[in-house]
């Protein structure tokens, strides 16, 4: 099967993720219901279980805007990642598996907000629509949320690597290749911290954009006198 090199800024977003095999068709997402300095060991397993088993990224999401944005950026910087396994538990505050299922399966509507999620915050402002859209088309989810056993994603990854289809918790997956289009490279663009804050107009967000950068030009100037 076809594999390519990632985009040479691959993997352009930082996080809480380790990184893998270069070549491997699937990346995993463990949710994180705590702190960074308090990600409890069962979860560190989690994330280690795919790494150590094959997995381009392994690593734990949090929120579901800015967290979804930074998968995003990197599984669409790497054509050969096919399949996003989820796990861990359930995010009470955010409904981050919730959302991060429902970004792939339903996509975002027009203001950039996934669709189909009772999650307070789902929009992805800070990606162009064209990096969402190939996410989705890219990657097939996996969905092993609540399974707290690391062999359970070490079979998931290896399932994916197999050159034949096989039968995983009714996925029919195997390494189907590289996307057949070129990695797609690009950073969170303009990060809004705040989405629950953020107006909806294009034109509002254009206008507040250009307001920001004149109180920055602003302050620059004031520093200088």
């Amino acid at each position: 099967m076809l594999k390519v090199n990632p985009h040479p800024d691959y993997p352009p977003e930082e996080g809480r993720y380790l990184r893998g095999n270069d070549f491997s068709p699937v990346a995993v997402a463990i949710i994180l219901t705590t702190d960074a300095d308090k990600i409890p060991p069962e979860l560190e397993n989690l994330v280690r279980a795919g790494v150590e088993s094959g997995a381009a990224l392994s690593g734990t999401v949090q929120t579901e805007n800015i967290g979804f944005e930074k998968i995003v950026c990197n599984v669409v910087a790497n054509p050969n990642i096919r399949y996003l396994v989820i796990g861990g538990p359930e995010s009470p505050g955010h409904l981050t598996g919730e959302a991060l299922k429902a970004l792939i399966l339903k996509g975002v509507d027009e203001k950039k907000r996934i669709r189909e999620t009772d999650a307070p915050h789902p929009f992805l402002f800070n990606v162009p629509m064209e990096a969402i859209d190939r996410f989705r088309k890219q990657v097939s989810l996996i969905d092993l949320q609540f399974e707290g056993n690391p062999d359970l994603i070490r079979k998931a990854v290896r399932s994916c690597y197999q050159e034949n289809p096989v039968e995983f918790r009714g996925y029919s997956v195997h390494d189907i290749g590289a996307y057949p289009e070129p990695p797609i490279s690009g950073k969170i663009t303009w990060r809004v911290t705040q989405p629950w804050a953020e107006v909806m107009d294009e034109n509002e967000r254009d206008a507040k954009k250009k307001a920001l950068e004149l109180m920055e030009r602003l302050r620059a100037r004031a520093k200088d006198k």
